[in-house]
């Protein structure tokens, strides 16, 4: 393949194909199906200020979409079993993350709290994050995103109980449809004793701030 700006050899990373200054090179189809957008919207894609946004548009569609690339179970793969006799809840609070809603691609800005009880061994903390991002880096809805992060901790790191909680604001409900700012979404996923224990869950619920 060849680098559309200056015919020069593109390099190959993670898939994609770059050009001399580093940049991934945007097809020419993807390029002009922008600029078809922009002009459908009512505005001119030829005026000087509008020239480079298909491509620029094009490369940050790449970046927020990273998390097709990745496969978030990889993140749980090292372990540790040397915890010091701890059986206690693991919590990861307030965790930022931002995705797109696969209805309208409009975005969706959020916190996750993420939570297990150990049962053999724990993973580093970063990778719940990791874990999060490589979900939410898709088109998504945020039941499918909460279910999924939940999935992929219960099912590679055999834990006792998981707990995932996710609170967002959805830009196709804030800044579009009905206009209602300010509004925010929250979904949960309970797993083994978060789910079957009352006790546990209104503790997990209490250390994330949410409880009753």
């Amino acid at each position: 393949m060849r680098d559309e700006l200056n015919g020069s050899e593109g390099r190959r990373a993670g898939g994609d194909v770059l050009g001399p200054d580093g940049k991934v090179i945007v097809p020419e189809d993807v390029a002009s199906a922008i600029r078809t957008l922009i002009r459908w919207a009512g505005d001119d894609p030829t005026r000087e200020g509008l020239l480079d946004t298909p491509r620029r548009v094009a490369r940050a569609w790449k970046e927020y979409c990273a998390g097709y690339g990745d496969d978030p179970a990889k993140h749980l793969e090292r372990v540790f079993e040397e915890v010091g006799g701890y059986d206690e809840i693991v919590l990861l609070k307030d965790i930022p993350f931002q995705s797109h809603c696969e209805h309208h691609m409009a975005p969706i800005i959020g916190k996750a709290h993420i939570a297990y009880l150990p049962r053999d061994h724990v993973v580093g903390i970063s990778k719940l994050a990791r874990v999060l991002h490589g979900f939410a880096r898709r088109l998504q809805v945020q039941e499918r995103l909460t279910a999924e992060v939940a999935d992929c901790i219960w099912d590679n790191l055999k834990p006792q109980g998981v707990a995932v909680v996710i609170e967002a604001s959805h830009a196709c409900m804030t800044a579009r449809g009905v206009r209602t700012p300010g509004v925010t979404m929250v979904t949960s996923r309970m797993m083994g004793v978060f789910r079957d224990d009352e006790r546990s869950r209104k503790e997990v619920l209490a250390l994330m701030g949410r409880g009753v």
